[in-house]
């Protein structure tokens, strides 16, 4: 087995990460990625500036392997688009690492080789399957020694409804519902909202987002309007820690986002939980399980978080946590009820193991439902995983990571339901989204 590689999952700044910390352990890795692209789910996010620097989004292995070719640094202290994440360093990586990453290659099933999840002999010895579809509807079979998931959570936005489920009459509305933060620099996204009455569901970073985009439109468009609908009872702390944020331009987001409200440029339901949407002629209404409703509404703006997609885990053994669906050591770690971003413990390979021998969620989809999440977190994860892997045992759990504290370090309350707080990919990695928290559009913060 040890001569098989570490296949991971995702092509995304986990996954990459990943597999240079397994190349510089002289293990052998071999990258999944079912885009045309490195950070292909980065990608879909390119308007977006994230509010963590540089300097915390470079895995310290990937820059080690960069610093090898003619390879660039960007200016640490400055805060890169998602399209300048994949430009300036996801590409350079993926290039870096050759062939071992191989795109339009879609993750379909992993197993352990000849047995189903029912079987308990070979667990401990056989390899895992590994089954691949390619872009072309092409399929494969390769044996891994372990598998690292970081395909992240990008692709399964949580929906409209309050109760984790669609909303009555979502899916025949998706005409005029996101579940991204728009793209206001489109001009074809940009006539979309224009002029028009759009409501935004949720109350993390994408939101606040969000909000600072179409609260510029309103601006200067006559027309736009905006309604912000929040599951939580109270505005409360929703904008962050502002100025008492080590992460500056998080702190920022939750301030500008604060002063579009103070400005009058969006009206606020708290406790709205939606039931059904509706279409009532040329426009249409949110109805909320009390019977509250919002009319005339045009667009909607989902960004009420994601969740991570399971299906393709099937026949393998996991531990998750029934709440977060994240593994169970780490779950009472990243409990959004308690914890922020800084208030994480960073954790590795022990928190992140499962009964499958070999098997380990990283990055976004190692939290589950859980919103909390930063790159540099991801980072250390993985470092830790391929120590293990490595028989690096003392390395593996060892602590190598600081994290930055939010200033609103949260207790129960703070978040009120796990669907509320999420915005694409959480506290400091978007959409992987897969990946890494989402900050302004702005170059301004």
């Amino acid at each position: 087995m040890t001569e098989l590689p570490v296949v991971v999952v995702g092509a995304g700044p986990i996954g990459l990460a990943a597999a240079a910390e397994l190349r510089e352990r002289g293990l052998t890795p071999l990258v999944f990625e079912r885009g045309d692209t490195a950070g292909a789910a980065v990608a879909q996010w390119n308007h977006v500036r994230v509010f963590s620097r540089w300097a915390e989004l470079v895995a310290p292995a990937a820059r080690r392997l960069l610093e090898t070719t003619d390879w660039s640094a960007p200016d640490a202290d400055t805060y890169p688009t998602g399209r300048e994440w994949v430009g300036a360093y996801l590409s350079p990586l993926a290039n870096a690492l050759g062939d071992i990453v191989q795109l339009n290659s879609e993750v379909v099933g992993i197993a352990r080789r000849g047995r189903d999840r029912v079987v308990d002999a070979g667990r401990d010895s056989e390899p895992v399957s590994v089954h691949i579809r390619r872009a072309d509807g092409t399929e494969a079979r390769f044996l891994a020694r372990a598998v690292i998931d970081a395909s992240g959570t990008w692709g399964t936005p949580n929906p409209l409804g309050g109760e984790g489920l669609p909303a009555l009459g979502e899916s025949a509305s998706v005409a005029v519902i996101a579940y991204r933060v728009p793209d206001l620099g489109d001009e074809t996204v940009r006539a979309r909202y224009a002029g028009k009455h759009t409501v935004i569901a949720g109350s993390g970073h994408s939101a606040l987002t969000a909000i600072i985009a179409l609260a510029e439109l309103a601006k200067s468009t006559p027309g736009t309007r905006i309604s912000w609908v929040l599951r939580r009872g109270e505005v409360g702390s929703t904008f962050g820690g502002g100025d008492a944020d080590e992460l500056p331009a998080r702190g920022a987001l939750g301030l500008r986002a604060g002063h579009a409200l103070d400005a009058g440029l969006l009206d606020v339901a708290t406790g709205f939980r939606t039931a059904a949407i509706e279409s009532s002629g040329a426009h249409y209404a949110l109805v909320s399980d009390a019977g509250a409703r919002i009319e005339d509404v045009d667009q909607v703006v989902v960004l009420t978080g994601f969740r991570p997609e399971l299906s393709w885990l099937s026949e393998i053994r996991l531990a998750l946590d029934p709440v977060l669906q994240a593994p169970v050591e780490l779950a009472p770690l990243i409990d959004p009820n308690v914890h922020s971003c800084g208030t994480v413990y960073p954790h590795g390979v022990k928190e992140l193991s499962h009964p499958e021998p070999g098997v380990f969620l990283a990055g976004m989809k190692s939290y589950g439902r859980a919103p909390t999440f930063l790159a540099m977190t991801g980072y250390e994860q993985v470092r830790s995983i391929a120590a293990a892997l490595a028989g690096d045992h003392e390395s593996a759990a060892r602590i190598e990571l600081t994290l930055p504290e939010t200033g609103v370090c949260g207790g129960a309350g703070v978040f009120d339901d796990s669907n509320a707080t999420a915005g694409s990919g959480g506290c400091c990695a978007a959409p992987e989204p897969q990946l890494i928290t989402l900050g302004v559009a702005s170059a301004g913060v």
